[in-house]
Order: C-alpha cells, then structure tokens, then sequence
C-alpha cells in the first residue's frame, strides 16, 4: 500500500515528501530503524534526512539494536545526520568508552551502566524525537544491558578479544594499551602538595584485580622480550595526548613520565583541565574524589524566596545573589583573596576549589546587572522559570556557554520552590476533594492529576494533560470543575473547546459522573439558532448560575462575544488542534481570556517544536517567547556541548503531565477493554446525499409491500450506511478525499493520536471496497504501509499477514473486513480497535474486537466505534447500547433485522436527517 500524504499533521511551511531512516524509540523501550514519510519544513526538530551511510545504519538496526548502536557510535558524526543519531551515537559511545577500559586478554564482566544521575542527565537531554516520551533512565539502562550482553558475545567469539571486536564493528574506538594517568594529594608538602604518577596494567593479578605498575617497567618488560611492536601499542595513546597536550608533550621529551612527580597546584590542574583530551586519546584516567564535584565557588542566584505578587505566568518574584562554596556563603575577605591570587586550585576552607578570577568576576557581575534589573522592573514568573530551566532572562539564547551558568548556580528560593516542587512532582501533592458529586472513584493516578491540574489552575498556571487515551482525562477535568465549584465564589464559569464530534462524550460523562454541574453547550446541534441569538444578546444573565460552557472551534469565530468574557478555565480538548498556530482556531483560542488555561491531548507534545510553541503559547503565553525569538533559541540550543535540549525539557516539563498505558503503576490499574463512542459529523457532500437518499425512501416506500418493501429497506439502510461512510463509496467513485467524509475527518483524529506513540491498530469496516482506501488513507497518517485482509485474501497468506503484525517492527496498521477478519485471528500487538462503520450486531462487533483482547493481551485495548451524530447510525447505536425494548433474538439478527419491521412512519423518522447534530462545526 503506498502511503498517500497529501496531507501532512504537521506545523508546515511547505510539504515535500521524501522518504528517511527515522530512529524511534518504541513503547516497549526498544530503538528501531523505521522507513517513514518526512517533511522538509515544519517537520520535527532535527527532522531526519537520509545521510550516506544510513543504509548501512538502518542494516545494523535491523539485526539488532545493540549492532545499530554499535554501528552509530563506530563512525564520526556526520553533519547532516538526524538529531535523534546524535543522541543514540553518544549513548553507544559511553559503552564503547567504558569497554575501551577493560583489560585485554580476560573473559569480559558484564560492564555497569552508568550512574542513576548520569542516566538521568542524558535522558533530559535528548532532543525532540519519535518516541521521545518514552525516554526514561530505566530503559536506557535496559538499553545498555541489552548492548553489553550483544557486546560480551561478539568478544568471545574474537581471538583478539576487544582489540578484535573493536577492529571490526568500530575501528575508531580500537585501543591499544592500558596506560593510566594518576594524580593524587600529598598534604605533608605544603609547596608541592600533588602527586602523578604513570602506570601501565600488564595483566590482571591472582585476585582479579588491576594491578597497576609505574610506566618504566613497561620499557624492562617489553625489552626483556623483545617485543618492540607491542611497546609501541602502549605507548601509542601517550603519543597520541602528546600531540593534544603541550604538558603531556614536554614529560615524554625530558623523560620524566616514567618517574613519579611531585606537582604544584598549577601543574596539577593543567592536568585536570586535560582529562577530556586524555580521555579521548585513550587514556585512563585516576583522579582525586573531589575534582568529580568540581569544587569551585559560585555565585548563587536565588528566585522566588518570597511569596509573589499576583498569580500566574506574570507573577512577580524576587531575586538575590550571593558567592558561595558547596552552599556556604563566603565572606569579603575571603572573596577578595580569591580574585587577587591565581587562577587554578586555591585551598580554602582546608579543600581544593577551582578558581577562574576572569570568569567569576564575568559570572558575579552579569548576576548583580540582573539583580539590579529586576529590583526596577520586576522578575515575571516566565522569566524566573527561564532562568531556573537554564535559558535566558529574555529567552534571546541559552546561558550554557558562558561564566553566568559555569560559575553560577540558579536556584528557586523558599517559596518558588514549594510551587516549582508542585510542578514537577504531582505525587507529593495534598489531596484535592472532590466529595461525594462526583460520583465515580478516582483512580490514584487519576486523583494525582485533579490535585496537579487544581494545583495549577489555583496558581494561575496552564497545564498540559497528556495522558495516553482511555487513561480518562475527561473525568479528572470534571472531578476539578466540581472540586472548583465548592470553591468558586462568583467566579464566572469555565469554557471548554472541543471538536463537535465530543460533544456528545462529554454530555454523557458529564450526566453520568456529575450531574449536580451545570452546563450548556454552544452549538446547533443542542442550542436552535435563536437560542444562541438569546444567550450572545446577555452571557452574563442566560450564563447565570452555569458552571461550564460548551463550545467548538468552529463556534468561535461563529459566536464573537466568546473572546469578550473573562473566564474562570479555559479548556482544550483535543488540543493539537491549535498546533498550527497560523490557523484561524487557533488564532481564537488563544484570543479567549481566563484566570488559568488546561490543554488536553493523546498526543506527545514534546516532540516536534512547532507544535510545542503553538500548544505553549495559549497555555502560558510569552514563557517561550515570540514564535521568531523560539525559533532563535532552538537553534542556539544546538551549539551547546551536552544537554543541548535539558534547557528547553526543563522549561516546558513542569506543565506537563504525561502518563502512559505502558508504565506498570498504571496499567494493573486499568480495565483490560475500554470501549469509546466516536462521534462523528458529517460533511456538506455527505448530507446532502444522505438527505437526497431519505427522500427517495420516501417515495418508494408508498409502492412497495411485503418482500420487495423488505429488499428496499436493506437496500436503503446499506446505502445510507455508505453515504455515512464516504460519498465515493456510495456513488461508486475512485477518490475518497478525507473533507467529504466526517468519518476520515474522526478517525485521523484518532490514528494521528496512535501514530505519535507508536502502537499498532486493527481497522474493521464490514465492505470490502473501504479496505484499500483506509489503507491509503492511514498509511498517509502512520508514514508507512501497513497490511489489508478481506474475503479475495488467499488463506495461506493470512498466517504470513498475522506474524508480520504481531512483529514488534512489523507494519503498524491492519485493515481487515469484518467477515475475513472477525473471526480465528490472534493479533494482540493491536492496542487500538476502530470499527470503522457498524454491523449493528453486537455479538459480531465484540467477536472482532476479540482478534486483540484475547490471551496473550498485556495491553489496556481501546476499542473505537465510529458513529455519525444525528443519522440512522446514532438512532441504532442508542438501541443497541440501551436494548431498548429488544429481544435478544431480534438484537442478534441485526439492526437492519429490526428497522425492516417498523412501520413507514417510524423508520423515516428512524432514518431522517438531523442538520443541526450532524454539521461539522
């Protein structure tokens, strides 16, 4: 199936097709070569390109993950590689760095990953990329643990060990010879009080221990046996740091590396300044404990002590700075004995510190210039976040290459802290009560986000609710519209934008779970006209007594005096419908005025940097600048050394509140099915045609009895449940355009939510005609194809069809026919279920759904069932859901069964046309 991307989801400028070796990260953890649709404009930050060597990239990632790390960290970056390769490549280069350490000639240990910290460090530092948001220190532990044990195989199976693995999978990395470079302390001589010393490791002593010995036995061992070749090995890193080092340079021409030094601080931390170059030219390294702290004194800057003036994004807050040591506030005297000695190590306080009086004194007078600043303008709470994220003041760049960030230390105060603590760790936050009008029993993750989301909202804040589907965002916004409600004294009531298919959700979740909130829904479909006319006249006295106010993003460029209320929250859902921020509903969302804004999304926002301004500018508007100066930071973003992303992560992060149907805390609190109604519109083609094909029923029905009434109402019913479905495939047409069908307009809605996290998706359409289009059609959405099985599919290609589904890297997206698929598949790699139109038969619907929730099923299944508002498909889907007066003999011959037998007079009135609930607005 090609894919068809005639349409992009993307933030685009202009769209240009081309397919590129994308790098993902799956929900399972694992790291996958992936062929995918990209886009040359407006695609994600460090969209990525096909360089030269990505075929034999993607060849490596194809055997294995543990290869394809191999394969990137043994070649020099290339320029035009993606960013997410940069980012794999430096995880495969600290294992090839830590197995670069490891004696020769021994059974190789396995080799531990790095610290928690270090982990946790490079996670946060990853840039925008596919699978993004499952990035934890967790899985790349696992990632390292999977590529040690594939390294650990492939070295034994070497004659030369790691010598050989490495000539062979990445030569720049080959090592020979174990020197080491070693400095430590020498207190009892105050002049000189450091010592180095040179070793080599020969071998490995009785305990399996490193024995290090002095440099200069190497030259009587490896003489004594003639083996000039192998000294040369040795010493060759030596030279190599030689050629790095002027100091490493002048020890091997007066001799004096093969002899233990006595060093004065100057020397020694010349040597300390090196480790990077040493390192990199093959060397280990041994230092003292404390240089890995980087004692060095700080300008302390401190935001946010006292409680701030006023609420939200422009809060007002405090600043103050100070020098310090490891906390400890310095004094004068010893502040100015630290700029009138040298640069280097200084002992103070009976411990060695690293002083540059250049860059202190750079670091201490940018802060005091801020702190002068902010005692005439103010420090707004954007800015104090700014600073706390490690980006500029006026966000104009990053503060990671300069003195102000290297010799400072930027941390919240008393009182910013508890709120920033608040942000970041929703966890620790003091239970919201709801009480006894919500009725419905939170699940714990669910009540941590009603105390984030009024934790948020009470500050003044925006916040982002990113939990996956069926994870029940709906009800933690209505749990806090009720907790809200006992708090609002004479607040206004809340707006809540949706698409117009999800209205009808939230009326039912809404009745069922809080019927004491009061709520109208601005839109045709439940308001005529004239009511609309009535409230728009005099929000205030029609609004009276409301709690919440429903409305679309259609509706507000329709309904002008939306944007002239001040709200209490103003809530998104379906967020991403606002990521191109150059549309005209996103340009009146964020026209809207409100005490505090929630975003609420399937989707992750992290990842494509378009999407995250546009999302960020309604939430908290001017925290990341204007879209130009955006643009400017994130280009500066990527000239920083390490952590290019960490500022950007840090900045956005504590507005956020993502939780997955993969994390373990949440799944075993899951139902095991959810099953989700679908809304649906219909466009201007469709109802039209619909319209036209109830009147022809009409007239037909005044000449027709017995069988042949029978054959034209079937025949009728399956017309109108094609014109709901497409008008190409009632009319028997070749295109399907996705804006003559409010179906494909949903379901991308859906799949665009599926595709951004990686899972897989069974497809049921019970006409074998759909099956090629929606394959189209999703493949445009998914950026690859994915598989078809309908009635013309030979049975001995099923089983072929099946194992490649269920294959973790295999196609994304199965479309299958109801009646060939329904039935004797095992497709649980499927987390999502869409019927796409109704058999309106439950028992067939559930038995297809069953082809992935069946054992052998670890995911939490969201089974989607599209249904056009205001059609013959609503009228049905409300019979079968309530059985209303229905016999289980007649529900399991169908709903067509059941239409046959009412009188003319009741299945027009089944069938007719409701304009109003029917309109895409």
């Amino acid at each position: 199936v090609a894919p068809a991307l005639a349409h992009r989801p993307l933030f685009l400028l202009a769209a240009i097709s081309i397919m590129s070796h994308t790098l993902a990260l799956t929900p399972a953890g694992h790291l996958k070569m992936i062929d995918q649709a990209g886009a040359a404009a407006g695609a994600p930050l460090g969209a990525d390109h096909p360089p030269a060597d990505s075929e034999a990239i993607a060849a490596a990632f194809a055997a294995s993950q543990a290869e394809g790390l191999v394969a990137l960290a043994g070649r020099r970056p290339d320029p035009g590689w993606p960013l997410s390769w940069g980012f794999w490549r430096e995880m495969g280069a600290r294992y090839l760095a830590s197995l670069c350490l490891q004696p020769p000639g021994v059974s190789l240990s396995p080799l531990p990953p790095p610290a928690a910290g270090d982990l946790e460090r490079l996670a946060l530092g990853a840039p925008p990329m596919l699978g993004a948001e499952y990035l934890t220190p967790a899985v790349l532990a696992d990632l390292w643990a999977d590529l040690d044990a594939w390294v650990r195989g492939r070295v034994a199976a070497e004659a030369d060990g790691i010598s050989g693995f490495l000539g062979r999978h990445a030569p720049l990395w080959r090592q020979v010879g174990r020197v080491c470079f070693h400095l430590a302390e020498n207190r009892r001589d105050p002049e000189l009080p450091f010592a180095f010393l040179a070793t080599y490791v020969p071998r490995l002593g009785a305990s399996a221990r490193l024995q290090h010995q002095p440099l200069n036995k190497a030259l009587s061992e490896y003489a004594g046996r003639r083996n000039q070749a192998a000294l040369l090995r040795l010493l060759e890193p030596v030279q190599e740091a030689a050629r790095r080092c002027p100091w490493v340079q002048a020890l091997v021409d007066s001799g004096d590396l093969y002899h233990p030094l006595a060093w004065s601080p100057a020397e020694a931390y010349a040597f300390l300044r090196s480790v990077p170059e040493l390192e990199a030219s093959g060397l280990a390294v041994r230092l003292p404990d404390w240089w890995q702290r980087r004692p060095r004194p700080q300008v302390k800057v401190t935001i946010g002590s006292q409680k701030a003036a006023g609420l939200g994004i422009e809060a007002l807050l405090d600043l103050s700075v100070s020098l310090t040591v490891d906390g400890e506030p310095l004094d004068e005297e010893e502040l100015a004995g630290l700029l009138a000695g040298d640069d280097g190590l200084a002992l103070l306080r009976g411990r060695w510190v690293e002083v540059d009086r250049q860059r202190l004194a750079e670091a201490l007078a940018h802060w005091q210039q801020v702190e002068a600043e902010v005692r005439t303008g103010g420090l707004s709470f954007a800015e104090g976040m700014r600073l706390l994220a490690g980006a500029r003041r006026d966000l104009a760049g990053t503060e990671g290459q300069g003195a102000e960030v290297s010799w400072a230390l930027v941390e919240a105060g008393a009182w910013l802290g508890e709120v920033v603590a608040g942000l970041r760790a929703p966890e620790a936050l003091a239970a919201t009560q709801v009480g006894p009008a919500l009725h419905a029993q939170l699940r714990p993750y669910q009540q941590v986000g009603v105390n984030w989301l009024f934790f948020l909202s009470e500050c003044g804040l925006g916040s982002c609710l990113a939990d996956d589907m069926g994870l029940g965002k709906t009800l933690q916004v209505i749990a806090l519209l009720l907790a809200q409600k006992t708090r609002r004294a004479g607040r206004p009531p809340s707006l809540l934008v949706l698409p117009a298919s999800l209205i009808a959700n939230w009326q039912a979740e809404i009745s069922r779970f809080a019927p004491s909130l009061a709520f109208r829904v601005l839109h045709p479909a439940e308001a005529g006209r004239a009511e609309l006319t009535r409230i728009a006249a005099d929000p205030g006295k029609a609004l009276a007594g409301v709690d919440l106010v429903l409305t679309t993003y259609g509706m507000l460029s329709r309904q002008a005096w939306l944007k002239d209320q001040t709200w209490n929250l103003i809530v998104l859902d379906e967020a991403q419908a606002i990521r191109n921020p150059g549309t005209r509903q996103a340009r009146a969302v964020k026209g809207l005025s409100g005490r505090a804004r929630i975003a609420l999304t399937g989707t992750p926002v992290e990842n494509r940097v378009g999407d995250l301004w546009s999302l960020f500018d309604f939430l908290c508007p001017g925290l990341l600048g204007s879209a130009s100066r955006f643009q400017r930071f994130v280009k500066a973003l990527d000239t920083r050394a390490e952590g290019r992303y960490a500022p950007l992560r840090r900045l956005v992060q504590p507005y956020i509140l993502r939780r997955l149907k993969t994390d373990r805390r949440i799944i075993d609190d899951l139902p095991e099915k959810v099953e989700l109604t679908a809304w649906c519109g219909l466009a201007k083609a469709q109802a039209r045609l619909y319209a036209q094909a109830v009147a022809e029923l009409a007239t037909a029905l005044d000449s027709r009895t017995g069988m042949e009434r029978r054959g034209l109402v079937l025949a009728s019913l399956m017309r109108l449940k094609q014109i709901c479905n497409h008008p190409s495939q009632a009319l028997g047409q070749e295109g399907y355009a996705e804006a003559d069908s409010g179906k494909l307009l949903r379901l991308r809605e859906i799949v665009e939510a599926v595709a951004s996290r990686q899972e897989k998706l069974l497809l049921f359409t019970q006409f074998r005609e759909m099956t090629t289009p929606l394959a189209h059609f999703l493949a445009g959405i998914f950026g690859r194809p994915g598989l078809v099985l309908h009635g013309g599919t030979p049975v001995a290609e099923r089983q072929v069809l099946v194992d490649r589904f269920q294959d973790e890297a295999g196609p994304p997206f199965f479309v299958l026919s109801l009646k060939a698929g329904g039935t004797g598949l095992n497709l649980t790699a499927a987390s999502h279920v869409v019927h796409f139109d109704r058999w309106w038969n439950p028992a067939v619907e559930s038995q297809a759904t069953d082809r992935a929730f069946r054992i052998g099923q670890k995911r939490n299944v969201l089974v989607h069932k599209l249904v056009c508002r205001g059609t013959v498909e609503e009228k049905i889907d409300a019979l079968i859901a309530g059985k209303v007066q229905l016999s289980q003999d007649l529900l399991a011959a169908g709903g067509e069964a059941l239409l046959t037998e009412l009188d003319d007079r009741a299945l027009l009135e089944m069938v007719r046309l409701d304009l109003d609930k029917a309109a895409l607005l």
